[in-house]
């Protein structure tokens, strides 16, 4: 089996957002996965031919993820947010650049946002710095998308693929072999970073993390925590953060 994609869902909302975006994952797709986050968190209509796993109780985006990976076989895995929507042939793209490039580990798409520009979804690796301000209301004085150019690749090319530090997990292609030599996601992570971490660690051990222009994905990015401040999805990601600190503290000297 060559691919394997995984969708984790959270309640109702989630499972609406599905209601578009599997019919365009499906397809590209060997076999979906769909991981229900709790007692009543698919609801409606899925994919008939999808597989369910059901957690008994609520689990961090990690875990999840993990529990998907152990449910499928494919050569490469899919991770797809509920609110992202890929282009027919996306997979196809990503599939054949990591054919070509064996120490691709990772591989993601140009996002689009809802209003047609492209999503700001590869970055480098972040900073002690970058963090305060995009994480406190620093960031109403010194927006991120204006100061902190570098962090988001915004002046790098976007007509030809290349590599990256991290991408959001909101899509990814992943080669199995790379996630089987990590130890998959670190279930640690409630939420948040953890997508940070994956990539992290796969560039300490050696992998590659490639940004595919040609492959597209709609995505609407909610980005709760860049709207509100001192909230517990805020304090979610704090937390999130000191984690990947104390797992690889050579970042601590990241300042700027």
């Amino acid at each position: 089996m060559k691919v394997s994609g995984i969708v984790v869902v959270t309640g109702p909302q989630e499972t609406e957002y599905l209601g578009r975006s599997a019919p365009a994952l499906r397809p590209q797709v060997d076999e979906l996965v769909i991981v229900a986050n709790g007692p009543g968190s698919v609801e409606g209509d899925v994919p008939t031919d999808a597989r369910i796993v059901r957690n008994d109780r609520m689990l961090g985006f990690s875990a999840n993820i993990n529990a998907g990976i152990a449910a499928t076989s494919g050569e490469y895995v899919v991770v797809s947010n509920p609110d992202a929507v890929p282009e027919p042939d996306a997979i196809a793209v990503l599939v054949e650049f990591a054919d070509a490039h064996p120490r691709c580990g990772v591989a993601g798409p140009k996002m689009i946002n809802p209003d047609g520009t492209l999503q700001a979804s590869r970055r480098r690796f972040p900073t002690i710095a970058g963090s305060v301000v995009r994480r406190t209301p620093l960031r109403r004085l010194f927006p991120p998308l204006k100061w902190q150019r570098q962090h988001y690749l915004l002046d790098a090319p976007t007509d030809r693929p290349i590599q990256v530090d991290t991408m959001l997990g909101a899509f990814l292609l992943m080669r199995r072999t790379m996630l089987e030599e990590l130890g998959g996601w670190d279930a640690g992570y409630q939420l948040y970073v953890d997508d940070i971490d994956l990539n992290y660690r796969a560039m300490k051990a050696g992998w590659e993390r490639w940004w595919v222009p040609a492959a597209v994905v709609h995505h609407e990015y909610q980005a709760v925590i860049d709207k509100k401040f001192f909230t517990r999805r805020n304090w979610w990601h704090a937390k999130a953060m000191a984690r990947f600190l104390r797992n690889h503290p050579e970042r601590l000297r990241a300042l700027r």
